[in-house]
């Protein structure tokens, strides 16, 4: 492998694969699911060419792998796993011990339709899953990238992030984004070390995941939750495109920001609109204070999402109150361009009718 100023044409899984490379990983278990497969296949692949400090675990099922790759970080090797849908579902239980027990747990989701099995192509419809899912408190970090090159970026600094601060960590890609091929830049950022968890200075740690009594629990969830909102201002992402003057905004995460951003720019070039675009890039934990500043000065925003209001429940939830909030949710399917045009020339049509009414 040779990163740095190097530029390879790769899949998204791929970016993936070498993003994980670079960061250190030494340990991928898993469970075959598409459209994550092919990182589970391509690490295996690595391992077998006789690369001894490369370990790879096919567990019997999601939930094993996830359990497996909590041993393996808990002895301090960074180990890490991809799934998908229904994969992602079953595992919210390991997922929920490295919440609790506040484990460097690094997750590949690679978004894919549901309910339960349901297609093996695309959606955005886990980011509840993977912002609140279990029976934690949301003690996550979740990055939602729009590339290739973005799922190699923040593979890094997902593990960088979990080994920092010690909150499962997850990249949030999806089924279109695994297979596209793009060019990809093998950045080489800094890395953050792991140590072994459950030893300090040769004094063993108790790293406790079962209480007797509510108060217990509560005082470790209670000082827990005040780390994360302590972190929270330093690990928020975002993308702010041609926002300053407009007076609609779109809300849009992930690959679908992408056309988003080309719905913006025809608006403005051919017809005179004023749009912008913000897109948080991290949804947990969500940059509400830039968010509300932006939101806060125009007329009207517009979420625009593959799913039936994941995304616009946590907007809604950080900017209630501040304007006027349009959707335009299409479930398991892509959104282009002219859809959103469509959307926002209507939208602005009801707001021009609105301030002259007002």
């Amino acid at each position: 492998m040779i990163f740095g100023n190097e530029e390879k044409f790769l899949t998204g899984n791929e970016a993936v694969l070498e993003g994980a490379f670079y960061a250190g990983a030494k340990l991928m278990c898993g469970y075959p699911i598409t459209p994550a497969t092919e990182i589970l296949e391509g690490w295996a692949k690595k391992a077998d060419q006789g690369n001894n400090d490369l370990c790879m675990i096919q567990a019997e099922d999601e939930i094993s792998a996830g359990f497996n790759s909590i041993g393996a970080l808990i002895a301090g090797k960074k180990s890490f796993t991809a799934t998908a849908g229904v994969g992602h579902v079953l595992m919210q239980d390991p997922i929920s011990m490295a919440e609790a027990m506040r484990l460097p747990f690094v997750g590949v989701i690679m978004q894919r339709g549901g309910p339960s099995t349901g297609t093996v192509i695309y959606s955005q419809q886990e980011v509840t899953l993977a912002c609140f899912g279990g029976n934690g408190e949301g003690l996550r970090i979740v990055y939602s990238t729009s590339s290739p090159q973005e799922l190699y970026d923040y593979t890094i600094k997902a593990f960088n992030s979990a080994w920092k601060y010690f909150f499962p960590t997850f990249v949030l890609g999806d089924g279109y984004q695994s297979k596209m091929k793009a060019k990809v830049k093998l950045n080489q950022p800094d890395i953050v070390k792991s140590k072994p968890i459950v030893t300090d200075d040769g004094k063993y740690i108790n790293k406790r995941n079962c209480y007797n009594f509510e108060n217990q629990l509560s005082e470790v969830l209670m000082k827990d939750i005040a780390d994360y909102d302590t972190i929270s201002p330093k690990l928020v992402e975002w993308e702010e495109y041609k926002c300053k003057d407009a007076e609609i905004i779109i809300f849009a995460h992930g690959i679908v920001s992408g056309s988003a951003k080309t719905a913006v720019d025809i608006m403005r070039t051919k017809m005179n609109i004023k749009v912008g675009l913000f897109r948080p890039i991290t949804l947990r934990p969500f940059p509400k204070d830039v968010a509300s500043k932006i939101a806060s000065g125009v007329r009207k925003i517009l979420i625009a999402e593959s799913s039936n209001g994941h995304f616009a429940r946590i907007v809604k939830d950080n900017l209630y109150g501040l304007t006027r909030i349009e959707t335009l949710l299409k479930p398991v399917m892509g959104i282009n361009p002219e859809e959103i045009v469509e959307k926002i020339v209507s939208i602005s049509k009801k707001t021009d009718n609105f301030w002259t009414d007002h």
